[in-house]
């Protein structure tokens, strides 16, 4: 029985390692930031959110004291087909037991107005604000090596 208990607390203890944030019963798992210049006004963080709880949540916003201004923001095709860059109005829906990734060329958190430069190496602090969830605060690493198709998810 103490072995069993001792076991379970082990997974736990592991599973919450390799975890960036854990609120509740939602989950950031593989947070990025990209590095930028020394004169760059816009950055971008990338993570998977996923809802383990029984109903469905929505990141409604997010704020970091590495910029100015802080959105959720996705990528959009116009009439054109060219792709721009919006704001999304609403947040961003996680249903129940389903993982939604933020990802570059998809959705994504916006930095505006970056007061200093995201340097290579390099840690923020973000924090996701979810409707159900509630706060979230993340340790997001800045990775300019990251590929541009990489996510937690394989996507």
């Amino acid at each position: 029985m103490k072995l069993t208990r001792y076991f379970g607390a082990a997974i736990a203890a592991a599973i919450l390692a390799t975890t960036s944030a854990f609120a509740g019963e939602m989950m950031i798992e593989d947070p990025y930031v990209r590095a930028s210049t020394p004169t760059s006004k816009t950055g971008a963080a990338f993570m998977t959110l996923m809802n383990q709880s029984d109903s469905d949540d929505r990141l409604i916003a997010a704020s970091s004291e590495v910029a100015g201004r802080v959105e959720l923001h996705t990528h959009i095709e116009d009439a054109n087909g060219v792709m721009q860059m919006t704001e999304i109005e609403g947040g961003i829906p996680i249903a129940a037991g389903e993982a939604h990734v933020l990802k570059r060329g998809g959705d994504h958190v916006m930095f505006m107005g970056l007061t200093g430069p995201l340097e290579q190496g390099a840690e923020i602090t973000v924090t996701l604000t979810f409707e159900k969830a509630g706060d979230v605060q993340v340790q997001v690493p800045v990775d300019h090596e990251r590929k541009p198709d990489h996510s937690a998810m394989g996507n």
